[in-house]
């Protein structure tokens, strides 16, 4: 697989638009999911993602071997930040334009083995925590969204980013300060088993 995708790779930065197009189909879905959470919605989520795969086709070239997959997330995540630049904002979705349980972005609701209140209390759950990350500065937002939402290894973070390890660590540590934080304050919107207490870590 490994030889397959460096051919692929060589053949893109010849200029061959097949080869890049099929990179694209193996990654798409890693891509948009880190665009998503970044940009806060799927409209977006979309554009980021086309806009980063055409930056990734223009600069292939830079790329010179290792880890494929964090350099097309570190241009990806690059883009997302040039965007929310531009537009100077970052994402303040409202909660009811938040995506819940009738779209496609999170895991499928079993229709037999969840009831409505169930399926609208992780509804609830959802969105509020998307809020809370949206609330997050850019650079803390995308160590959060790629340690604890995709699971990546700080190592591969920070190599994506192109920041020390121990800057990931810091920036994951006020990350996740802040998500409880803003949790704890609109607690009383959620569902009661999902209130945090004093003896959550």
């Amino acid at each position: 697989m490994a030889e397959a995708e460096a051919q692929l790779i060589q053949s893109a930065q010849r200029g061959d638009l097949e080869a890049f197009n099929t990179l694209v189909l193996r990654y798409q879905d890693i891509v948009y999911a880190v665009t998503y959470r970044i940009m806060g919605d799927p409209a977006s989520a979309d554009d980021g993602t086309q806009e980063a795969f055409i930056n990734a086709y223009r600069r292939i070239e830079t790329y010179r071997g290792g880890n494929f997959k964090a350099w097309l997330l570190r241009v990806a995540t690059n883009t997302c930040y040039d965007i929310l630049r531009y537009h100077k904002r970052r994402p303040a979705t409202a909660l009811d334009d938040l995506p819940g349980g009738d779209t496609d972005d999170g895991p499928p609701i079993p229709d037999e083995s969840i009831s409505p209140e169930e399926a609208a209390q992780q509804t609830e759950l959802n969105t509020a925590i998307q809020d809370c990350i949206n609330s997050l500065s850019d650079d803390q937002r995308i160590v959060l969204v790629m340690s604890d939402i995709e699971g990546y290894p700080y190592q591969d973070i920070a190599d994506t980013v192109g920041t020390r390890l121990g800057t990931v660590k810091s920036r994951l540590s006020r990350a996740r300060a802040g998500v409880r934080k803003c949790l704890e304050a609109v607690q009383e919107l959620l569902p009661a088993e999902y209130r945090l207490t004093s003896s959550n870590d």
